[in-house]
C-alpha cells in the first residue's frame, strides 16, 4: 500500500458492534504530511543546467574557432592558392563575389617544377612571377591567366617538408597525383593536363617550364586572338632525326616505332592546348594513349591522333628580348634558359625584357 494511504487508515476512528464502551476521537492535531521527496527529482534540474552550460559554451567555441579550409581538389591534386584565399572572406575569387569550384579564365598556366628548383622558383619571384598571392590574384585579374607552379609527389619526407614550407609561404602550386622524376615527364604533363581541367575552366591551358622568362601580358594578347579551329596546339614546331643512341640524354627507347625523323611538334619548354583538346586528354582511360621517352614528342603524337591545328609561333621561343618575345629561353643552346636562377634575373633587368608595351593583336 502506498505510504500516503497507510497513514491515513490509521488516523481514521474505528468502532466496533462487541465493544460495549464508546471510544471518543482524540483532540491531538494530526501533524501535516511530508511528501516523500524522489531522487531523480531532485537531480533532474542539475543535469539540465550543466549540459546547458555545456551548450553554451560549445557554440561560442564553435563561433569563435576560423571556419575549416576548404580544399581545392581532383583526387588527389590541389590548388593551394585558391584554397588560402578561401580562408578570408575579405578575399574574393570569381564573378559571382566569392570562391568557385571552377573559374572561368582565358588561360591557365602551368610552370613546371621540382624538388630541386627552389632557386629557380625564388628567381622566378623576384621577376615575372608574383611574390605573393596578392600579386598573384591581380596578374590574374589583369591578364585573366591563372599561374601556378606545378610539382608532384616524392617518398622522401626531407624534401616533402621542405616543399610544405614553401607552400604555407607562398601559397602558389598546384600539387597532382604524379610521380615527381625526369623519366616520368610524360606521365606527369597528362596527369597536370587532367588536374587543370577538372579544377579550372579556360578556354586554354599551358604548360611552361620553370626555366623561361615569359611575358603574361604578351602571352594573354596571343591567347585573345580569335581562331577557326577549336582543337588548337600552340608553340615553336620542331622536326629532326629520333635520337637512338642510349648514352644520349634524348635517347628514345622506342624509336623503332617512329622511323628516321619525329613530325612536326612544339619544343617542351612551353606549348599550349586549346579546351577542347584537353577535355580529350582529361577523359581518355589510363594507359589508353601511346607514352615515348620524351614528353614533348608524347605530346606531339597525341595532337597527331587528335587532328588537331598545328600553330607555330617563334615568339615563344626568342633567344632575346624583343618588343614581340612571348617567351624568352637560350634556344638551341639549353632546353631553357642556361643557368636560369641568374639569366632570369638578368633579363629582367632589361627594359626590353620588362617593361616595353605589349603590342595589339593586330601587330603580330
Amino acid at each position: 500500500m502506498p505510504l500516503f494511504s497507510h497513514r491515513l487508515s490509521h488516523s481514521l476512528p474505528v468502532s466496533s458492534s462487541s465493544s460495549s464502551s464508546s471510544h471518543s476521537y482524540s483532540s491531538k492535531p494530526l501533524k501535516p504530511l511530508k511528501p516523500a521527496v524522489s531522487f531523480p527529482i531532485t537531480v533532474f534540474p542539475v543535469i539540465c543546467l550543466v549540459f546547458g552550460l555545456a551548450g553554451t559554451i560549445f557554440a561560442v567555441s564553435v563561433l569563435r574557432r576560423p571556419i575549416p579550409l576548404p580544399i581545392f581538389r581532383c583526387g588527389n591534386a590541389e590548388d593551394t592558392f585558391r584554397s588560402f584565399y578561401s580562408a578570408s572572406n575579405s578575399r574574393q575569387l570569381g564573378d559571382n563575389g566569392g570562391l568557385v569550384d571552377r573559374p572561368k579564365l582565358l588561360g591557365f598556366v602551368g610552370i613546371q617544377t621540382g624538388f630541386g628548383s627552389a632557386d629557380r622558383r625564388a628567381a622566378l619571384r623576384a621577376t615575372w612571377f608574383s611574390s605573393d598571392p596578392d600579386g598573384l590574384l591581380r596578374l590574374e585579374q589583369a591578364t585573366g591567366l591563372a599561374f601556378r607552379f606545378v610539382i608532384g609527389r616524392t617518398k622522401d619526407a626531407k624534401k616533402i617538408g621542405q616543399l610544405r614550407k614553401e607552400v604555407d609561404k607562398y601559397k602558389d602550386f598546384m600539387l597532382i597525383d604524379a610521380e615527381e622524376e625526369y623519366a616520368n615527364l610524360p606521365y606527369k604533363t597528362l596527369a597536370f593536363f587532367k588536374a587543370a581541367f577538372a579544377l579550372f575552366e579556360a578556354d586554354y591551358y599551358v604548360k611552361a617550364d620553370d626555366d623561361i622568362y615569359l611575358r603574361p601580358d604578351r602571352l594573354a594578347t596571343l591567347l585573345a586572338k580569335e581562331r577557326k579551329h577549336s582543337q588548337t596546339y600552340i608553340g615553336c614546331m620542331k622536326k629532326g632525326p629520333v635520337i637512338t643512341d642510349p648514352k644520349l640524354k634524348w635517347y628514345e627507347i622506342s624509336g623503332h616505332l617512329l622511323g628516321n625523323e619525329y613530325f612536326q611538334h612544339a619544343y617542351g619548354p612551353i606549348y599550349v592546348l586549346s579546351a577542347e583538346v584537353v577535355a580529350s586528354l582529361a577523359t581518355a582511360r589510363n594507359n589508353s594513349l601511346r607514352m615515348f621517352s620524351n614528353e614533348d614528342v608524347t605530346i606531339g603524337s597525341w595532337m597527331l591522333a587528335m587532328n588537331v591545328q598545328h600553330e607555330d609561333n617563334r615568339a615563344l621561343c626568342d633567344p632575346r628580348c624583343t618588343p614581340t618575345s612571348i617567351a624568352v629561353w637560350d634556344i638551341p643552346k639549353c632546353s631553357g634558359l642556361c643557368n636560369p636562377a641568374t639569366r632570369l634575373k638578368e633579363l629582367h633587368a632589361i627594359d626590353m625584357c620588362s617593361k616595353s608595351p605589349t603590342l595589339p593583336p593586330d601587330d603580330r
